[in-house]
């Protein structure tokens, strides 16, 4: 420390320009972030607000896993409510998710389908979540070596208590209730235990066959065959019953222009993911970023699921 007047002008000018240089970084940084806020919000909407008056084929994608999704939701919600939209297109690339999800999605457009014409189209993948989103629509496309099916739910559990035992560490726990938090990742399902999740479990599956044997107007006995959990080809799938014809999107619009009376030549614009047109490229660059801030790998879709889920997976445990 010194008593010298010309330090002390020294610092207290030096920390005043510290905190003008800091006041203006952070208001570059806000400017940033508003600015990005805006362009997104712009690129939302544009797909309701930016293609004129003229009259337009929504495309809603469900790639990845499939949850619940407040968004989604609305996005479907208004696709119903827009008259320029003569039809909507669901392009399907998922193995499933979560079977609230799935429910969440194939409820929503149970209503959107009843104010104007919904396909699917099935393209690498649709099982599990997402079979159950596609006999939400009135006409299922696949290509001919496209994976469908994997009707059925899981609960999966993993039993760490070995691992435990050799770290050395015991769990315990006071529950209000014998099945209260079980099952535990220390041990076995036994007992009551499995028998509570093996009824939920039953409960859901009943549920998924019956909606499937409804929409797919096919017999109860013969939809419970096809319901074991196997996963089959576009072309069994089509043998099957479970979808109605091979193609992509471009059969898919030819059936809606001959058989529901969509005018030609329409555009086809994505409405789901909102932002996937005009300024999508900013909301996917934003994203990316936070998940790099988050330390999880870019362009993984895979969202980590707990409890029942209908999802078609690889076994590599065997």
């Amino acid at each position: 420390m010194t008593d010298d007047p010309r330090f002390d002008s020294a610092h207290t000018a030096l920390a005043a320009d510290r905190y003008r240089r800091s006041r203006g970084v952070w208001r570059g940084v806000a400017f940033f972030a508003l600015a990005i806020a805006v362009l997104v919000l712009v690129g939302r909407f544009a797909f309701f607000e930016g293609a004129g008056a003229s009259g337009r084929i929504a495309r809603v994608v469900i790639d990845g896993t499939i949850t619940t999704n407040r968004e989604r939701q609305d996005a479907l919600t208004a696709l119903a409510e827009d008259d320029r939209v003569e039809a909507v297109i669901v392009s399907i690339n998922s193995p499933g998710g979560s079977t609230a999800g799935g429910e969440e999605l194939y409820e929503a457009l149970a209503v959107l389908r009843a104010q104007k014409p919904v396909v699917s189209v099935i393209n690498e993948l649709g099982a599990s979540a997402a079979y159950m989103t596609a006999i939400g629509t009135d006409r299922i496309f696949a290509r001919r070596l496209s994976i469908v099916g994997s009707i059925g739910v899981l609960y999966q559990h993993v039993n760490a208590g070995k691992l435990l035992d050799t770290v050395g560490i015991d769990l315990d726990k006071v529950a209000s209730g014998p099945l209260k938090a079980e099952p535990d990742f220390d041990e076995p399902i036994t007992g009551e235990v499995r028998a509570s999740i093996a009824a939920m479990v039953d409960d859901s599956f009943n549920w998924f066959v019956d909606v499937v044997a409804e929409r797919r107007g096919l017999p109860r006995p013969q939809t419970l065959m096809l319901s074991d959990g196997r996963i089959v080809s576009g072309r069994v799938a089509l043998e099957s019953g479970l979808i109605d014809a091979i193609g992509g999107e471009a059969e898919a619009i030819a059936w809606l222009e001959a058989e529901r009376e969509v005018a030609a030549d329409l555009p086809v614009v994505t409405a789901w993911p909102q932002g996937d047109e005009g300024f999508g490229w900013l909301t996917r660059f934003v994203g990316e970023k936070a998940r790099s801030a988050l330390g999880l790998p870019p362009g993984s879709g895979a969202v980590p699921l707990d409890g029942l889920v209908s999802l078609w997976q690889v076994d590599l445990s065997r």
